[in-house]
């Protein structure tokens, strides 16, 4: 495939994601919806994100003069567009032309990015600045320069402010640094790129200092490292998954080659990439067998490993290059239809295939319905996924909106900054899907069950009762 060839498919691919986007029939995920709420707040960090994706949401919502789920995701598949231009260009410049062309197609088509083009997240601009990072510091393996060492601190700096996954990358790549010569900088360049990254991530570290580490404690919470034990199914399943989160030929060609490094079969660059990948397979396999990981935590290891797996498969089975884009392709096709289509697939048991993304917004014009019939211009929930849709829906509603007040530390965002205030002092509509009692009483104005959707099967109660129901005690 030409780079001319390969340029064509990722706009091809791009502009498909946007129109479908255009048509695009399902809420905001939970957490689209608060990385939006974000963006409306800009800080330097958040509950459980660095903050980046705020910054680039609002840039985006800015540019366009909205905040519909079309702006908010749009940026999606133009961040994932950048991200294979530039993998393209490491392609030519450090492994050759000849597979150029086949780099950028792979990764537009990776089913993880097909489906990060579709529900808006983090990984998206972190896997952006990992490969500008890349670019400057293979660069820097050929020359000394000070302004590739500013570009490689610049982009891992960044990275570090748009997840903390980046550290993933981190054990290989100094065990690379010690075990390859051809990987080793000048030590004034990686001193200038360290010192680079640092002060880029300096507002968020300061920001977890100065908030009880907030974000860094809830890191280590989700991984879950109060109970580890050891589970092999934990494990298997994680790295089964890896083949559906590249494709099954990608995730083969890159444990293909894992295979011939250790038997002493590949070139100097080849070891490079893949140090710059196997390691974070294998921490977060290791982390699936003793704690919890999820099929994207190892999404770090998929910029190396595209270049790494083109690489091997153009050289030693073209075909299989071809028989990948077909099938990882095809993926990049329907993620976007099912989005479209999402109220119509529905399974055997009577659930949507894309049940997440669904029936959220409805809840929350209901509770604005039940909020004016009440006469109450306040509404409160105890349930974060109520919470971060009711924000977003209700952006334009002359409601406000606010968190039950936690009884200990808050466990979200909401709870965090948009607790109900001690001093309210008249009635509120409290959404929740939890038995609730109020001591001095309250009024039901309405308890029900979705049909569709996220929340199908579950009981939603809206009680009018006194703020004073929802202080701490």
């Amino acid at each position: 495939m030409s780079a001319r060839q390969g340029l064509f498919v990722i706009i091809a691919v791009t502009l498909w994601r946007v129109i479908a986007l255009h048509f695009d029939t399902t809420d905001l995920f939970v957490d689209e919806a608060q990385y939006w709420l974000w963006s409306q707040h800009l800080d330097f960090g958040y509950y459980s994100k660095p903050p980046m994706i705020a910054w680039v949401i609002r840039l985006m919502t800015d540019l366009a003069g909205s905040t519909s789920i079309f702006w908010i995701r749009l940026c999606g598949p133009l961040v994932h567009m950048a991200t294979a231009l530039v993998l393209m260009k490491i392609g030519k410049r450090f492994i050759g032309p000849e597979v150029e062309g086949w780099v950028g197609a792979t990764y537009i088509t990776l089913p993880g990015v097909a489906l990060s083009s579709v529900f808006f997240s983090t990984d998206v601009v972190l896997l952006f600045f990992l490969a500008i990072a890349l670019f400057a510091y293979f660069g820097l393996r050929e020359r000394r320069s000070v302004a590739l060492a500013l570009v490689m601190g610049l982009g891992v700096g960044c990275a570090f402010l748009s997840k903390y996954a980046i550290l993933f990358v981190v054990p290989g790549g100094l065990l690379a640094l010690i075990l390859l010569p051809s990987a080793r900088i000048s030590w004034r360049d990686f001193f200038i790129a360290v010192l680079t990254a640092l002060l880029v991530a300096s507002p968020n570290l300061w920001w977890n200092v100065t908030h009880d580490a907030t974000t860094v404690k809830h890191t280590t919470n989700i991984a879950h490292w109060s109970t580890i034990g050891i589970d092999p199914r934990r494990g298997l399943e994680f790295f089964a998954a890896q083949f559906g989160v590249v494709g099954p030929i990608v995730f083969a060609a890159l444990l293909w080659a894992t295979y011939r490094a250790l038997t002493g079969r590949s070139k100097p660059f080849e070891q490079l990439l893949i140090w710059l990948s196997a390691p974070v397979i294998a921490l977060i396999t290791l982390q699936a067998l003793i704690a919890k990981a999820y099929a994207n935590w190892a999404v770090t290891a998929y910029v190396a490993g595209t270049l790494l797996a083109v690489w091997l498969l153009q050289r030693l089975w073209p075909k299989g290059l071809r028989i990948s884009l077909c099938i990882n392709g095809a993926a990049s096709v329907l993620f976007p239809l099912a989005t479209i289509f999402a109220h119509q697939l529905v399974l055997p048991n009577g659930d949507e295939v894309m049940k997440r993304y669904l029936g959220r917004s409805e809840i929350s014009r209901e509770a604005a319905d039940l909020a004016r019939q009440s006469g109450v211009s306040i509404i409160v929930s105890d349930n974060r996924d109520l919470l971060a849709d009711m924000f977003h829906t209700l952006r334009d509603e002359p409601l406000t909106i606010f968190a039950r007040p936690p009884q200990g530390a808050p466990e979200n965002y909401y709870e965090q900054t948009f607790a109900l205030p001690a001093t309210t002092s008249q009635d509120v509509l409290f959404v929740t899907n939890e038995p609730f009692t109020c001591p001095s009483g309250q009024q039901v104005m309405r308890s029900w069950q979705a049909n569709d959707g996220y929340y199908r099967g579950k009981t939603i109660t809206a009680y009018k009762l006194p703020s004073s129901c929802l202080s701490v005690n």
